[in-house]
């Protein structure tokens, strides 16, 4: 016969939150939302939100935003308002998600971009797999009616997928001026000449992370822990590590000399 304050003590434990798997949880803030299927907008360049969100993070429509996602991973796009899906979900068509490196259900974060200005030149190419066979002006007949009186932000290394014609041809941001991203306007040169782009270079969006591994929390926690405190705390640790790298060498000469 199990005894009342076993039970409460079981009950106790049972209800108790296992800190040693702390790191793994997600803080919940107002700008994480839930990756969710693009169905109004399937664009490129556009993520849907709630008005009410976007009225939280302080978001007007038509402003460009920066969304970060896994494996360090971010890109940029145009904020647009949807209310057909609940707050905490955000709208994005599988090009954008495979920048990001999520999948539906995962979560991303959405920043502010306001340091985003207008681009003087962005080098855009083709991957090789998706213009076999394909004869004709690319630029022309893909990217000068895709990025037309659109103001695009483009990320340096996003992929894109434009539709033309009978087939689509996916392209990637090879470079950008300035760097990192901006917003291509009528006034930006876009240059599409250069050796296709070969898929085997490009990032799998099936490469394997933290988030891939199933059990084993507890030592994934540890892991996480000592590789994430090495790289926060770099300009402390060196020293230390320094220091004990002389007492080390100091402690090993004296104990060479007395032989």
């Amino acid at each position: 016969m199990n005894h009342p304050a076993d039970a409460s003590r079981s009950h106790a434990l049972a209800g108790k939150k296992d800190i040693s798997t702390a790191i793994l949880e997600r803080k919940k803030a107002p700008n994480r939302l839930i990756v969710d299927e693009a169905i109004t907008i399937d664009d490129n360049s556009c993520v849907c939100m709630h008005s009410a969100t976007m009225e939280i993070l302080q978001i007007f429509c038509g402003d460009t935003i920066l969304l970060k996602g896994k494996k360090r991973k971010n890109t940029v796009c145009l904020a647009v308002s949807d209310d057909t899906r609940d707050r905490e979900r955000i709208r994005m068509n599988k090009v954008i998600r495979s920048n990001l490196r999520v999948r539906l259900g995962d979560v991303v974060s959405v920043h502010d971009c306001t340091d985003i200005t207008y681009g003087k030149r962005v080098l855009v190419l083709p991957m090789d797999d998706t213009i076999e066979g394909l004869t004709g002006n690319l630029f022309d007949a893909y990217l000068k009616p895709f990025f037309k009186d659109n103001f695009r932000p483009v990320r340096k290394g996003d992929l894109f997928l434009v539709r033309g014609g009978m087939r689509s041809v996916e392209f990637k941001v090879v470079e950008t001026d300035p760097e990192e991203y901006c917003v291509v306007d009528p006034n930006t040169e876009i240059f599409s000449q250069g050796e296709a782009v070969k898929r085997e270079e490009e990032e799998r969006l099936d490469e394997v992370g933290y988030d891939d591994v199933g059990g084993l929390r507890k030592q994934m926690a540890q892991i996480r822990e000592l590789v994430s405190c090495h790289l926060d705390f770099l300009d402390f640790i060196k020293p230390l590590a320094l220091s004990h790298q002389k007492e080390f060498y100091s402690t090993d000469l004296q104990v060479l000399g007395k032989r």
